[in-house]
């Protein structure tokens, strides 16, 4: 049996191929990320992973809301508890 050059060049590109083409499947079915035309990387997209990142942001967004408002309110209990004990002590005296 002889094999000419061409036959072997022919039957190395195949094998490389086929090779690079399991690796390639072998990676996306394990969830890795693959590499782009220009030598990027592409993810696997996971439309459940992006609907909680949603999620969260909104009710990060809503606490924080939930936080200031808060801020705000023992802000003013403080003005109150600070700023007039005297003057509480007064018209506790006026209604006796």
């Amino acid at each position: 049996m002889s094999f000419s050059l061409s036959t072997f060049i022919v039957a190395l590109v195949a094998i490389s191929t086929f090779g690079w083409i399991i690796t390639t499947w072998i990676r996306a079915r394990h969830g890795y990320p693959l590499e782009g035309e220009w030598g990027g990387t592409v993810g696997k997209s996971d439309m459940a992973a992006n609907r909680k990142i949603a999620l969260l942001s909104s009710e990060n967004d809503r606490l924080a809301g939930q936080i200031t408002r808060l801020e705000e309110r023992v802000a003013v209990l403080e003005r109150i508890a600070t700023d007039a004990p005297s003057r509480l002590t007064a018209e506790i005296e006026r209604l006796k």
